[in-house]
């Protein structure tokens, strides 16, 4: 079932979750022992991140260095067959721009529509670790509105190939990402939110927004794009602060800001064990505002943290 059509369907706001693929060497279980806690709730969709290889040098017996290109997390299409099998639950897998030809991007996409997902969320990722900025395969996408674009193209059964005539077609519902304190490379909030319109007008059927600590920032954001002509379900994405230092980590790496209040309270704490009390219970507070507020679904960010995500779940549900 569709993202779209769960949310359209739905009565009330609606719980899903977000994973990481486990760490090459681990098994499926690894995800099993994460995500049986968390199925008490009921998600209506588990998203899955895609994750791109990473150079690394290798020491050969000579003593000079081999390149190779290693991906620390596989398995993404395969982990979301097996949630689908396994829990009978809507997986959502994550497509990237970054370490991938459009060739490669086609095949997968066919394998997910062979396995029967009909969800992806379309992002460009992040820039390589040994690049300053974003760059595209030579064959790659560069931009997630052109990685959206190829979606929609095979939804029509337009192949890269141009001798396949009358080609099947696939039916993926199509999210995209959203940044309520804009993306980082944007030069404001309004050329982000006009890059977001494109996306929307290209197909995109619904946004998943960057983690925020302030539900202001939230509302501001969906008062922003609807001013804007986006008229897509806004879903909100949510993550728990478990440790100190997050406090410098999250605004470096995700370009986010931490509330005064809560940054005061996390900064009292006098072990990571205390944090993770206070984290738990201002991302209860913040979705119990979000959700009386009305919204589609509480996305939440789960990270390697299921107790935690259990534990402010089951105060809202």
């Amino acid at each position: 079932m569709k993202v779209i059509d769960h949310i359209r369907q739905a009565k009330n706001t609606l719980v899903s979750f977000e994973i990481l693929p486990p760490l090459k060497g681990k098994t499926i279980n690894s995800i099993y022992d994460h995500l049986d806690p968390m199925m008490a709730f009921n998600p209506s969709f588990i998203n899955v991140t895609y994750h791109r290889s990473e150079t690394m040098f290798k020491k050969k017996t000579d003593g000079t260095f081999e390149k190779v290109e290693v991906r620390k997390r596989p398995g993404t299409v395969g982990i979301c067959a097996a949630i689908m099998n396994h829990y009978k639950v809507d997986a959502v897998p994550h497509l990237i721009c970054g370490g991938f030809g459009r060739r490669e991007t086609e095949d997968a996409l066919i394998d997910l529509h062979f396995l029967g997902v009909d969800n992806v969320l379309v992002l460009r990722g992040d820039a390589a670790k040994n690049e300053a900025s974003f760059e595209p395969e030579p064959d790659g996408n560069q931009y997630a509105l052109d990685l959206l674009k190829q979606v929609v193209n095979l939804n029509a059964g337009m192949y890269l190939e141009e001798d396949i005539k009358n080609g099947g077609k696939t039916n993926f519902c199509i999210g995209v990402a959203g940044y309520p304190e804009k993306h980082f490379e944007a030069p404001n909030l309004d050329t982000d939110l006009m890059y977001l319109k494109a996306k929307v007008d290209a197909g995109a059927e619904y946004v998943t927004t960057q983690m925020f600590f302030d539900n202001q920032k939230y509302f501001d954001f969906v008062k922003a794009c609807r001013a804007h002509g986006i008229d897509v379900p806004v879903i909100p994405g949510l993550k728990p602060i478990t440790s100190r230092k997050q406090l410098s980590m999250l605004p470096k790496v995700f370009h986010v800001d931490l509330p005064m209040e809560l940054s005061k309270e996390i900064m009292k704490c006098k072990n990571d064990e205390e944090v993770e009390r206070v984290g738990t219970s201002w991302l209860i507070q913040q979705s119990k505002e979000l959700k009386k507020s009305g919204v589609p679904v509480l996305h939440y960010y789960t990270l390697g943290k299921p107790k935690v995500i259990c534990d402010v779940v089951r105060e809202i549900v």
